[in-house]
């Protein structure tokens, strides 16, 4: 199920440039209506369910509800972001809690050098034979009879 936005509870990131939901959807999927000043999914059906915004939101008023598979019918999924992790919390229908905690990034937003220590690319290798682009390079597609 996609990602919604239970407006009692959203303040719309305070007025800000840009909610933290805007900010971290990986597929630009949040967006704040500027009238009511409240945050919403404005493309639920291309929603991955990847809980990115659910764990970012400072109010807690985004969910995303659960797979049966793993809380079935009336059960939910709660994180709770704190500085240094994220406790999970799983609420199942017959009212059991299981809860799990998980660290979180300790480098700043940005901080990472993804390529720092690995060597530079050699371009001169890349139409030598078991390089993905050089096979079947330059061969027009077989056709199915």
């Amino acid at each position: 199920m996609p990602s919604f936005v239970i407006a009692e509870k959203c303040d719309g990131c305070k007025a800000q440039d840009k909610t933290a939901c805007k900010y971290i959807c990986p597929n630009d999927l949040m967006t704040l209506n500027r009238d009511i000043m409240k945050a919403f999914n404005q493309e639920p059906e291309q929603c991955w369910e990847c809980y990115n915004c659910v764990k970012i939101c400072p109010q807690q008023a985004i969910e995303v509800r659960a797979y049966q598979d793993f809380a079935p019918l009336g059960g939910n999924v709660i994180p709770m972001r704190g500085t240094d992790s994220i406790m999970w919390t799983i609420k199942f229908r017959n009212g059991s809690l299981k809860r799990f905690k998980f660290p979180i990034r300790t480098t700043t937003e940005g901080g990472i050098d993804i390529y720092g220590g690995k060597p530079e690319p050699d371009i001169s290798k890349i139409k030598q034979p078991g390089y993905f682009t050089h096979q079947g390079a330059g061969k027009a597609m077989p056709t199915l009879k």
